[in-house]
């Protein structure tokens, strides 16, 4: 799976955990120079709090478009700092 953004690869992995229609990439698996901190926080019920990244590309910011979960509840451990995208960034095989 590939993850893209202004016509970048800012992800790939072969091992992405499929979760509510989100593909989750493992965190060693994006080009983090693609990706900055965000101070943006959500909660979700069964997988907790996550914490986002705004996404940067060729001087492009897409805001808080990259989601992970750094202590997720016990029912999602699996995707423990693994990250998930929206807001027009394409996963794709």
């Amino acid at each position: 799976m590939k993850a893209i953004w202004n016509n970048q690869i800012i992800a790939e992995s072969d091992k992405t955990i499929q979760i509510e229609g989100n593909h989750y990439f493992p965190a060693d698996t994006i080009k983090k120079e693609f990706f900055k901190s965000s101070e943006t926080h959500t909660t979700c019920p069964w997988k907790g709090v996550a914490s986002y990244y705004h996404v940067e590309v060729d001087g492009e910011v897409n805001k808080d478009a990259a989601w992970f979960y750094p202590e997720p509840k016990p029912a999602a451990k699996e995707i423990k700092d693994c990250v998930a995208f929206w807001r027009g960034v394409k996963v794709e095989n």
